[in-house]
């Protein structure tokens, strides 16, 4: 039975504590596994305005309804209110998803302040961020992470490089085709990459006549065939959790009729082979629909063994 995993990301105080619940229980009802990505630090949401100088930005914003998702409230976060503590104050909706079964990881600590500044930051900013994030992971878990998903799927070498030193399993933290063993600049990292494989609902939504109620037919039509390695399919609290609920119910749906079993990134990585891993190069590049750059799949890593 091919797999497909289900990846959430969790990136706002409002999403964790009302997305994250509703998804809960329609995964149960689908009998379908997922792991839960989680922002630990405080909601700064309403910073992420400075993103409206950006290309392709404000054409986003008006395709998918920005307010409406993620409320006026959460977009004031940050700036005219103070951003709330998500690891402090969600840490039971947290337990709870692990409780119930769920593959639990980190997001990031900050969420904005990572999406928008992790590209060309150092060493030291780096891991403060992620070791911010493991510290809360571990208060709120009692336990240690082991996957890893960027926000924004926005890396760095540093992070990359210690996605390996802080001992994560594995990670999601970019777009691409399969499973690999990352490469930056010929520098091997020794923590397998999961790639979400398939596009979002807000990089499809208000393109080429798809809208929240035909979305679902778009993307089933992607996954009519079933990779080798199958599918990672990400999904955030705030839309799929909140008013794409719905969408999401006909996706597990459709899926299910497709024949792939719903699962976790912990269930699709216990049925690889890290060292038989192809080695591919990680680059920054764009893709149809999100406005920037983030961290994508690249060439196979091929060492010339005449060298």
């Amino acid at each position: 039975m091919p797999l497909l995993a289900l990846k959430i990301d969790v990136d706002t105080y409002r999403g964790t504590r009302h997305g994250v619940p509703r998804l809960i229980d329609v995964l149960r009802q689908h009998e379908a596994g997922a792991t839960f990505l989680f922002s630990l630090g405080r909601d700064h949401t309403g910073r992420a305005i400075k993103r409206a100088f950006r290309p392709g930005f404000l054409n986003k914003v008006s395709r998918t309804s920005v307010v409406s998702h993620y409320g006026f409230r959460t977009l004031l976060n940050g700036t005219l209110l103070p951003g709330p503590d998500i690891g402090r104050g969600c840490a039971d909706i947290m337990r709870k998803a692990r409780d119930e079964g769920f593959e639990v990881g980190i997001h990031c600590w900050d969420h904005v302040k990572w999406q928008d500044g992790v590209v060309t930051a150092d060493m030291n900013w780096t891991e403060r961020e992620m070791r911010l994030a493991n510290n809360q992971f571990a208060n709120v878990f009692r336990d240690e992470p082991k996957v890893h998903g960027a926000a924004g799927w926005q890396m760095n070498p540093h992070a990359l490089r210690m996605t390996q030193r802080f001992g994560y399993d594995y990670a999601s933290d970019c777009r691409g085709s399969h499973p690999f063993m990352p490469v930056w600049n010929a520098e091997i990292v020794q923590c397998p990459q999961l790639p979400t494989t398939l596009p979002t609902l807000d990089e499809l939504i208000g393109i080429d006549d798809v809208t929240e109620h035909n979305v679902h037919e778009r993307l089933l039509a992607l996954t009519n065939f079933a990779p080798e390695h199958g599918h990672v399919y990400t999904l955030h609290a705030e839309l799929e959790g909140m008013k794409l609920l719905p969408v999401f119910d006909r996706l597990l749906e459709g899926w299910k009729r497709q024949g792939y079993d719903l699962v976790s990134l912990k269930t699709l990585y216990a049925g690889l082979v890290a060292e038989q891993l192809p080695r591919h190069e990680v680059v920054m590049g764009e893709l149809p629909g999100r406005s920037g750059k983030m961290l994508l799949q690249g060439q196979e890593f091929l060492v010339d063994a005449t060298t």
